[in-house]
């Protein structure tokens, strides 16, 4: 029988100044966690239990689609060159030296390590499909961790990795863990959302996460009625049509002064008109993806409306890069030809060839871009020029002249200038119609919990993993990959079961209520005897929490000489979601 008074259980009545979000407050005070250094911590027994429950059901459901392993945290150097990210992953990722002057690092995940078994181990289609998975410790080298167990520098994670003869088999394989993570995050009593996502520095192409909406979420997430659900890098809406300007004079591009308007509010004012009839140019340089580090930065240029905000993750996977920065003053004169708040579309040097480019909206346009880059490496240095969706088919729109205290009228894309892809590179707004019901989107903070990936062939086939299909014929096996957060999960249900209750400030001290689902709480009754110096009370105590033990319950005694005023306050911190209390009325 668990007893309080012979546990570890250290509560605190206020939570350290630092603390920010309810769920950091909470496991601070409850006594789950002590920091140990800036996004380091240690889990003290309440948090031991409640993540191992949680460590429990994952590895049911994952028993139930695939095989556990346990790899090494220590990884060579030589195998991230491999896949091409010991460069790509910069200081995100820990490294260090052995004593021989080996370069190695901590790993932030397993794909590379996976696909080395896979690569060694499997010879023939009837060795797929496989599905290997573990429960790590991970490293990252987080610049500024901060909100308890969301960002931190290391954590606890179930990784999962696919391997599978054909894109039939890697469906097949998707959509178990899709179905095991629904199960996984029901079990753990979690409210979650399914939303479209960007891949990331892991690759690949279908992508999905798995979201609870809490304010403490550093993710935005849209969503509508019709359940319609992506997160923000990757969600689309439809837009209302929007009235074009009137010609002036020929209706070709006229240039007017326009002296210290440089901001899109200062030119609709000039103008009189809306900020969705402005041209928005955003110049970044980015390194590409397709490429080696070391290699010149390229420029890439956006074009959207001056309502409308870019979105970078978007730009980056149209534009190939795999990082982006403003340009500076000196660039900007070099690859668009004028200052800053009046650059525009008209007479950029060097622009890209568009040719095939020009105008293609699907998911080849990436491939077709590095292709050009690949082949023509000067025609790669040129300035890449991406128009948003948004501007397409409008006419008689106000742009930047590339010249100081200039500004241009009646410019219409594709006729004025020529853009190197059209594409979708802007974030949503709030109230915008979703793509499939045309119901209103509204965006809302969420909480990432799990994460799964088509990755393709892109680590078999930088890694050299060969299997024989049917036919004898060698091919590379087809991968996906499949995270979950393990704190994340307590962090989410904490946070989402604490927004349910007011927080109340007492004597300078913050009072909290919260409950964990049952699944994962440390326990699940907690028996507080109200006064332990009573013999019948105390008698009584010790035999409900003996029937609910041996009922198969976890069971918490709290048979400390303490007032029942204290128990029933630290009852309420430890998050424990059912309470028997003992008392005078036991007759």
């Amino acid at each position: 029988m668990h007893r309080w008074s012979k546990l570890f259980l250290p509560t605190l009545r206020e939570a350290p100044t630092d603390a920010e979000v309810a769920s950091h407050k909470l496991l601070l005070r409850a006594g789950y966690i002590r920091q140990l250094a800036a996004g380091v911590y240690s889990y003290l027994p309440l948090g031991q239990r409640a993540l191992n429950k949680i460590v429990a059901i994952v590895r049911e459901e994952m028993d139930k689609i695939g095989q556990e392993f346990l790899l090494p945290t220590l990884n060579p150097r030589e195998l991230w060159e491999e896949s091409g990210r010991w460069a790509s992953m910069g200081q995100n990722m820990f490294r260090l030296q052995d004593r021989k002057g080996a370069e190695l690092c901590l790993a932030m995940t397993h794909e590379e390590v996976m696909t080395s078994i896979a690569r060694n181990e499997l010879r023939s289609y009837k060795q797929l499909p496989q599905i290997w998975y573990q429960i790590q410790t991970k490293f990252r080298d987080e610049p500024r961790p901060r909100s308890g167990l969301l960002r931190v520098r290391q954590f606890l994670m179930k990784d999962a990795y696919s391997f599978d003869i054909d894109a039939a088999g890697l469906d097949l394989s998707y959509n178990k863990h899709d179905a095991a993570y629904r199960r996984i995050f029901t079990r753990c009593g979690l409210d979650f959302v399914a939303v479209e996502a960007d891949s990331g520095a892991m690759g690949g192409s279908q992508s999905q996460e798995f979201m609870v909406y809490t304010e403490a979420g550093e993710d935005l997430i849209a969503s509508s009625s019709s359940g319609y659900a992506a997160n923000l890098e990757k969600a689309t809406s439809q837009l209302t049509p929007v009235e074009d300007l009137a010609p002036t004079g020929d209706g070709l591009p006229e240039l007017v002064h326009t002296p210290g308007k440089a901001s899109i509010a200062d030119v609709t004012e000039f103008f009189g008109i809306q900020a969705s009839q402005d041209i928005k140019c955003v110049a970044f340089m980015g390194g590409l993806a397709a490429h080696p580090e070391g290699e010149p930065l390229r420029p890439v240029v956006a074009f959207l409306r001056g309502d409308h905000q870019v979105n970078e993750t978007k730009l980056n996977a149209i534009a190939g890069t795999a990082e982006l920065r403003p340009m500076l003053p000196a660039e900007l004169e070099v690859h668009i030809g004028g200052p800053a708040g009046y650059l525009g579309p008209i007479g950029i040097p060097e622009v890209m060839t568009q040719g095939s480019l020009n105008g293609l909206k699907s998911g080849k346009q990436l491939d077709k871009l590095k292709g050009v880059l690949r082949d023509d490496p000067g025609e790669g240095l040129k300035t890449i020029v991406i128009m948003d969706l948004g501007l397409e088919g409008r006419s008689n729109l106000v742009a930047g002249a590339n010249q100081l205290d200039y500004h241009y009228r009646n410019v219409t894309p594709s006729r004025d200038f020529m853009p190197t892809v059209i594409a979708d590179i802007r974030n949503i707004n709030e109230g915008e119609l979703d793509p499939v019901g045309n119901e209103p989107l509204r965006l809302g903070k969420a909480v990432e919990v799990g994460h799964i990936f088509k990755l393709g062939t892109r680590y078999s086939e930088s890694m050299g993993a060969r299997v024989l299909n049917a036919d004898g014929k060698e091919v590379m096996p087809i991968m996906g990959c499949y995270g979950i957060g393990i704190e994340r999960i307590l962090t989410a249900a904490i946070e989402s079961s604490a927004a349910n209750f007011a927080f109340e400030s007492t004597a300078g001290s913050e009072q909290a209520q919260y409950t964990l689902p049952p699944a994962i709480a440390p326990y699940e009754v907690i028996v507080t005897i109200t006064n332990v110096r009573e013999a019948e009370l105390l008698a009584a105590g010790e035999r409900i929490a003996a029937e609910l033990e041996a009922a198969g319950i976890d069971v918490l005694l709290d048979d400390r000489d303490e007032r029942a005023g204290v128990k029933f306050k630290d009852a309420e911190l430890i998050g424990v979601p059912f309470r028997i209390n003992i008392g005078k009325k036991l007759a």
